[in-house]
């Protein structure tokens, strides 16, 4: 993994860069051999003596970006606690599903099974009509504006295929989502417009 240490308020000396780089093979063993990783170390960040000193990673392993910030007392501490948050960020990232494409194949392939152990439903269960499509989960959330580069970070940093935004150049609603071939595509909504 390469590694980028920058200091701010905080002489980076040989000894501290040498302790830093033996925390971070914790990441070696679970990160993607070519992943980078950008460490900030910010001394004097804040009055309180259990903030003083922050650190903040990013990582981008295997096509995923991954940010974590953490303080403590000491710069040490708080890698110690940056390091715990971003593992549990990397073996998530690794567990989740990558595309569209892998959930569909895994919904095919369980009912495939089913069919195979004859527990799927028979003519007669699915003849006695569509079931009606009803909302299960809604979610509300304060639009703040931002730029198209902003709502693709967000997105990506959420794990989502798209996302929604309100777009500070023209402030309309928009959605930003992830196309197949890794590109992105922008969803501008046109209300009372004749073709």
């Amino acid at each position: 993994m390469r590694t980028t240490v920058k200091a701010r308020n905080l002489e980076l000396t040989d000894r501290l860069r040498t302790e830093i780089d033996r925390k971070l093979r914790r990441l070696d063993r679970i990160a993607h051999p070519e992943a980078e990783a950008t460490l900030e170390l910010i001394a004097h960040a804040s009055h309180s003596s259990d903030a003083a000193n922050v650190v903040e990673m990013t990582l981008m392993s295997n096509g995923s970006v991954l940010r974590s910030v953490s303080s403590g007392p000491t710069p040490m501490a708080a890698i110690d606690n940056l390091l715990d948050k971003l593992e549990r960020q990397v073996v998530r990232s690794k567990e989740r599903r990558r595309s569209l494409r892998e959930r569909v194949n895994d919904e095919a392939q369980a009912v495939l099974a089913r069919e195979a152990t004859g527990s799927l439903a028979s003519d007669e269960e699915l003849s006695s009509g569509p079931v009606a499509p009803s909302v299960v989960r809604l979610k509300r959330f304060d639009m703040v504006p931002m730029f198209e580069e902003d709502a693709i970070t967000r997105m990506e940093d959420l794990g989502h295929a798209f996302f929604v935004f309100l777009n500070a150049e023209n402030e309309r609603i928009c959605v930003v989502y992830k196309r197949r071939d890794g590109t992105y595509g922008l969803i501008e909504p046109v209300v009372g417009r004749n073709r």
